[in-house]
């Protein structure tokens, strides 16, 4: 447990160190954050463009879809915020940059994790919950302490799935150096396919995404239960408070995955 904190203490430090440096520059920042902003609308406004055409898509109004992206975008911009610079392992690796980490006491993956920090994508939460609150007006629930919580629930394990999927995919740089567009098929494109309702999917995208990659769980399933719900695929309704689970078998597998990758990586010799 005094590991824990302590290494949180330098967490703490390297990051408001690196949030102080970014603040020098406070219009660039304000000016990067408020096109990183302006750019997120652009995937929601492709929401809308579809229901510009239709009245509902599957069961889901145009509300409860934004509720879901809304969801996706928010816990997707915070574990990008924390560990989104993971994309730059293959270069660190290439490039020898992660022997010199190697070599250091603290553990690597934390080391990666805190080399960098970039408070402009603060922009993508702020749009998401810009749409949470356009989704929170649209839609009519039917409020108890139990959907609140719930409510509250998934924006916690949806940080914690994403970002067990990122340290995941990832780890495969270790073994395919050039797989940023790998990795990015499923952090990216992950957050993509959770800001829809996974009734509308195929059947093996269905199982992939429930079973293999929880992504369901981000925001499908715990969204039946705070919007009220039936869920079409007809699975147990247990699934609607799984989240937790899965967001610890997404960091247990992400985690056992990295040091898999670490224990047999035997440097590029740069």
């Amino acid at each position: 447990m005094a590991d824990t904190i302590a290494l949180f203490g330098v967490y703490r430090r390297l990051v408001g160190a690196r949030i102080r440096s970014q603040l020098q520059y406070r219009l660039s920042f304000a000016l990067n954050t408020l096109g990183t902003t302006l750019i997120s609308f652009v995937d929601f406004a492709a929401i809308l463009v579809i229901f510009g055409r239709i009245d509902a898509l599957g069961d889901w109004s145009v509300g409860e879809v934004a509720f879901l992206y809304a969801i996706s975008s928010v816990t997707f911009g915070l574990a990008d915020l924390v560990i989104g610079h993971l994309d730059l392992l293959p270069r660190m690796i290439r490039q020898g940059e992660l022997d010199v980490l190697l070599a250091r006491p603290l553990g690597s993956l934390f080391q990666v994790v805190s080399s960098d920090f970039a408070l402009r994508r603060l922009g993508k939460v702020i749009q998401g919950l810009a749409v949470l609150g356009y989704a929170l007006v649209t839609v009519e629930i039917d409020w108890t302490a139990g959907r609140a919580g719930m409510l509250a629930l998934m924006l916690v394990t949806g940080v914690v799935i994403f970002c067990g999927i990122w340290v995941a995919f990832a780890s495969v740089a270790f073994w395919v150096v050039d797989s940023t567009e790998l990795a990015n098929a499923f952090t990216y494109g992950g957050n993509y396919m959770a800001q829809y309702p996974v009734n509308i999917f195929g059947a093996w995208l269905r199982r992939f995404v429930i079973f293999i990659v929880p992504l369901a769980f981000v925001g499908y399933f715990p969204a039946l239960f705070v919007l009220g719900k039936e869920d079409e695929l007809g699975l147990p309704e247990a699934f609607q408070f799984a989240s937790p689970l899965a967001a610890a078998a997404s960091v247990a597998g992400g985690w056992a995955l990295w040091r898999a990758a670490v224990r047999r990586y035997r440097s590029t010799g740069t």
